[in-house]
């Protein structure tokens, strides 16, 4: 509310304004600066196409800065709204809708899977053990990535648009051979976890029991979002539109190619001189959504809001149950520093006091986090595979404290 003040004083109180309105922002847009500068040095040094950045409140954007291009050879900047991949980061979306799902009485985190699914899975190796939601949503199922099939799941469209075809043999001598026809996700589960599949095999499953030990599992993660189309009776695709995309207005942001939006998707590269064709998971819930930095940032925001006691995606216990640690030093799994991480659903509760995700995939590197002491968090979007994102990764958490 602004108070009339007498004109004896308003010079004074506008050279207070001026004075206060110059020396405030400035300290802060010069941390800008500096971020920039910084994260432009790291962007050359790693010689990438293309990426960007974003920081946020539960309220607003409070950095945004895009770097290079997401399509090189016709010279097409990357932006806030350039569309892509994003990797496992597309898990944050599967906590969500799992945790909505407990909230629709369709299931807890301890039930056991066995009474949802429409087949039996059984770990040759420990037949008698129940394998329950909670453990695949913190990767301790023994359900894990048989390296002969999983990657043989993925989908390349080399007739949608130009690619480097010297690049697609290399990466079919790497196991991307698509050899997996199958056509859904259930299709694909029962050929997987079935006895009677033919995918099926002991290879699928961790020698440990359930709960034993963490090895992180994309088909573990997309058996979890297999759960949510089985109760919701929808498409995992369908259901987090309604609940997620929607509300959001995450308009730029799905699951699948869109024929007729191909200027918008960022090339993905091996290097700035070879991309990749277009391609699909089918086991698209575990690492297959398309977004921008843009709605990857309005999704940001209201997770962060949920955490602070919004419940426009979920109710305020569904939130504290989604960033709980399920690990103690007297239950910790093999295979898990609880000193550098512990888990929540799906998210990685990290040493540093950060939460967050990361994502990877062929010409796909990602991130995404929020600081709980600070309410602020960040992301990043690059169109390919960073070996070391911990670089950018420092810069922009050290931004959020």
């Amino acid at each position: 509310m602004l108070y009339p003040v007498k004109k004896s004083i308003t010079r004074s109180l506008v050279v207070c304004l001026i004075l206060c309105k110059s020396i405030v922002p400035s300290f802060a847009q010069s941390d800008f600066y500096s971020l920039t500068d910084t994260l432009n040095k790291v962007f050359t040094r790693e010689a990438l196409p293309g990426m960007s950045v974003m920081l946020v409140d539960s309220d607003k954007i409070i950095y945004q800065k895009s770097f290079g291009f997401a399509d090189i050879k016709n010279n097409i900047r990357y932006d806030a709204n350039t569309i892509q991949n994003i990797g496992s980061v597309s898990k944050s979306l599967i906590s969500i809708a799992i945790l909505k799902c407990v909230e629709l009485k369709y299931f807890t985190l301890e039930t056991d899977i066995n009474t949802i699914l429409p087949f039996k899975v059984v770990n040759p190796a420990h037949p008698g053990d129940v394998i329950t939601v909670r453990q695949l949503t913190n990767h301790t199922s023994g359900v894990i990535d048989n390296p002969a099939i999983y990657p043989n799941s993925y989908k390349f469209y080399p007739a949608l648009r130009s690619y480097d075809s010297a690049l697609l043999e290399k990466i079919e001598g790497m196991g991307y051979q698509g050899k997996v026809k199958d056509t859904t996700i259930k299709q694909f589960f029962y050929n997987y976890l079935c006895e009677k599949g033919k995918y099926y095999s002991k290879d699928n499953f961790s020698a440990n029991k359930a709960g034993e030990a963490y090895s992180y599992s994309n088909l573990g993660s997309a058996l979890a979002a297999y759960l949510v189309e089985i109760k919701s009776g929808m498409s995992y695709a369908n259901f987090t539109k309604r609940y997620i995309l929607k509300p959001l207005k995450m308009d730029n942001s799905g699951w699948f190619i869109n024929a007729t939006n191909l200027k918008k998707y960022a090339r993905l590269y091996f290097d700035q001189t070879a991309d990749f064709p277009l391609y699909s998971l089918l086991t698209y819930p575990d690492g297959g959504l398309r977004t921008s930095a843009n709605d990857l940032g309005k999704f940001l925001q209201a997770v962060i809001k949920g955490y602070l006691g919004d419940t426009a995606l979920l109710k305020r216990t569904s939130f504290k149950q989604l960033f709980t640690p399920m690990f103690t030093t007297a239950n910790a799994p093999k295979n898990i520093n609880l000193q550098n991480r512990n888990k929540g659903v799906f998210w990685n509760l990290y040493g540093n006091g950060t939460i967050g995700l990361d994502g990877d995939d062929p010409g796909v590197s990602s991130y995404l986090f929020f600081n709980p002491a600070t309410g602020k968090g960040g992301l990043f979007i690059c169109n390919q595979y960073l070996d070391n994102k911990q670089p950018i990764v420092d810069l922009l958490v050290e931004a959020t404290l």
